[in-house]
């Protein structure tokens, strides 16, 4: 199975600057611009918001 550009891998880093990364997957079309989500950080243990890296 061939990769797809129109979903992408990209990892998602912590904003609370302790390093912990996530990998995932994005569309593209519905999702252009850089991804924010809020997820847990187990480091710190809470939920703070992780940006898309480049």
């Amino acid at each position: 199975m061939a990769r797809n550009e129109l979903r992408p891998v990209i990892k998602l880093k912590s904003t609370a600057g302790t390093g912990y990364t996530y990998v995932t997957r994005k569309n593209r079309r519905n999702d252009p611009d850089r991804l924010t989500l809020r997820k847990y950080d187990p480091t710190i243990r809470q939920h703070v918001l992780f940006r898309e890296e480049r």
